[in-house]
């Protein structure tokens, strides 16, 4: 049961998969998204779904730090009721604060120059939202 998440921004798309176990999340691409036209992006999602053989699509959606959902938070659940229109693989959405800065963080801490490959940085982002979500899954409910 692989899982992919996206972090999706207003140019790129970072692309996270998980392991089978659905214990480990690992960056696995960026998709360059074009400002104009949605649907090669949607396209190329899908393909990476059905590629491989994913069972579910995490979707960091990017609430603000007061809690509130600003104009790229709006821009994401529009870019998902898209894709929930492809697709009927079930589409959950989690909050992303900060993990774009978490991603920064983790690889300049790593010795990369996230500065000059932001698709690393995107791609990382993904994999921070899902690796996060597959350690809630596997907490025990209080």
């Amino acid at each position: 049961m692989r899982i992919i998440a996206l972090d999706v921004g207003e140019r790129r798309i970072g692309v996270a998969l998980s392991d089978p176990t659905g214990t480990l999340a690992t960056p696995l691409t960026t998709i360059e998204q074009p400002s104009d036209d949605v649907q090669p992006t949607l396209d190329e999602i899908i393909r990476l779904v059905q590629d491989n053989e994913a069972s579910e699509i995490v979707v960091g959606i990017p609430v603000l730090l007061s809690g509130r959902e600003g104009s790229q938070a709006r821009a994401t659940r529009d870019f998902v009721k898209q894709l929930a229109e492809r697709t009927t693989v079930p589409i959950r959405r989690v909050d992303e604060r900060l993990s774009s800065v978490q991603a920064e963080r983790m690889l300049r801490d790593s010795g990369a120059r996230p500065s000059r490959d932001k698709g690393k940085i995107d791609a990382a982002a993904a994999a921070i939202i899902l690796q996060s979500y597959l350690d809630s899954a596997r907490r025990p409910s209080a």
